[in-house]
């Protein structure tokens, strides 16, 4: 069998610090690959998500990716959007506008901005960073009737139903749920078959769950994201989970200002950062955060 030796990273995203975020395998010069052998190496690499970098096929992009999990292929993640951005660039290659990549994906093309720190409203310990415009979404708000086996799935009392669960889908398909504080985030032990009832009924493959932090807490808000398909168990650092919350965040009046702070992957042992910001005036939610490359040399593929 004849290889190939072809550039790999691991990054790790929503955080500046090895081992506190959400791990990415990326895959170079990946367009002579074909489906089952991005698959067979997303599930080797054993990551929740594994990217390939492929030449555009629209001019306006800087460069296309597919995403893809141990189980399938996702046309958008959130993630993957600000990891692929990070090793594009960390690989010494440079965008077509200074300050400004586009990524083209599955969902279509998404537009990514380089940020300053305080322009993110950072105060989490984010330098300076990368943010993806959210892509568009569909919000399914889900029926009172499963307003009794979603507090059950969740075995919590803290739902706060005043802010409407709904299964939001921006590429990956989420239920959005608002909890009353932080600590009953981090409080939950779900039921993994109960819940993904409850999510399929919106078009759910998993629960983003966020509460607010206290006002001098390490973040407005904390967010745990349990996935019931492509996959169980937890996320630790969630991009379009982050984007439909804040897009739910807008539609039900609750946004805490123009930009606010995200801490995720605690009860990980991790320590992911996501700032959102709005863009009121483009009618955008930038989604963004640091990366750093943990693993950086070759990878052999037949």
């Amino acid at each position: 069998m004849t290889l190939r030796s072809v550039r790999f990273k691991q990054v790790d995203v929503f955080t500046s610090q090895p081992f506190k975020g959400n791990p990415l395998a990326v895959i170079f010069d990946a367009d002579a690959l074909d489906t089952a052998q991005m698959q067979a190496i997303a599930r080797w690499t054993n990551l929740s998500e594994t990217v390939f970098l492929l030449a555009p096929t629209d001019e306006r992009a800087d460069y296309r990716v597919r995403i893809f999990t141990t189980q399938g292929e996702l046309p958008f993640a959130g993630h993957p959007t600000i990891g692929s951005a990070h090793a594009f660039l960390d690989s010494g290659r440079t965008p077509k506008t200074p300050g400004r990549l586009v990524q083209e994906c599955g969902a279509g093309l998404i537009e990514l901005a380089q940020q300053s720190a305080a322009r993110a409203g950072d105060d989490g310990g984010i330098p300076a960073q990368w943010a993806f415009a959210a892509p568009p979404a569909t919000v399914t708000p889900l029926p009172a009737t499963q307003y009794e086996p979603l507090r059950a799935a969740l075995r919590s009392d803290a739902i706060d139903f005043e802010a409407q669960p709904c299964g939001v889908d921006n590429g990956a398909p989420w239920i959005v749920v608002r909890l009353a504080s932080a600590q009953d985030v981090l409080a939950l032990d779900i039921d993994y078959e109960a819940l993904a009832a409850v999510a399929a009924s919106v078009g759910g493959q998993g629960l983003a769950a966020y509460g607010p932090h206290a006002a001098n807490g390490p973040a407005s808000f904390e967010v745990r994201c349990l996935m019931t398909g492509l996959g169980k168990g937890e996320d630790p650092v969630t991009g379009s989970a982050n984007a439909a919350i804040a897009l739910l965040l807008a539609q039900q009046n609750r946004r805490p200002g123009e930009r606010y702070t995200v801490r995720q992957g605690t009860a990980m042992g991790r320590d992911g950062r996501i700032s959102v910001n709005y863009d009121d005036a483009a009618d955008k939610i930038w989604i963004g955060g640091a990366a750093l490359t943990v693993v950086d040399g070759s990878i052999q593929i037949a």
